[in-house]
């Protein structure tokens, strides 16, 4: 059976910061300058991420455009805070759900997300892409402090969701 241990070991996956398991698997070789934050950055970059039952990507900002597609497992609860609302997509494969097998995350948007409570596997696999590549110069945990300050009626959600 094809579970979180699998593919953790057959990705090579490792820990990574914002919480869950990633491997890169590309990164465009061109570059581009940017405007916020100066240098250059890869065109694109592309990375598996997994999380399991219990695991928690935590709530964090990127100043890319990143866009994530569903690869197997269960459903991903994604949490979206952004121009001062909040929506949840749900990542999976059954759009009779309201399942997304792609979610956007734009720009400067805060997210976080879990597997959904009611999935019956013990994983999710997805896909992320980040255009301009990622670089961990653009990306930032959200502290609870700052999120309470202009959410403070999603309180529960981000305490769940911060360290």
């Amino acid at each position: 059976m094809r579970d979180k241990k699998y593919w953790l070991d057959h990705l090579h996956m490792e820990a990574h910061p914002e919480g869950g398991f990633y491997k890169e698997v590309y990164r465009n070789p061109n570059t581009i300058q940017i405007m916020q934050g100066g240098g250059t950055r890869n065109l694109a970059t592309s990375i598996y991420f997994l999380l399991g039952e219990g695991d928690k990507s935590y709530f964090h900002q990127l100043t890319s455009d990143e866009l994530w597609y569903y690869h197997g497992g269960g459903t991903l609860d994604v949490h979206i805070f952004e121009h001062g609302g909040y929506r949840l997509e749900k990542l999976g494969n059954n759009p009779d759900d309201g399942e997304s097998l792609q979610v956007l995350l734009p720009r400067q948007s805060i997210f976080a997300a879990e597997l959904s409570a009611l999935s019956p596997e013990d994983y999710a696999l997805i896909g992320c892409m980040v255009n301009p590549g990622f670089d961990f110069k653009d990306f930032r945990l959200v502290q609870r402090e700052e999120l309470l300050k202009e959410y403070a009626d999603h309180e529960e959600l981000v305490e769940r969701f911060t360290l």
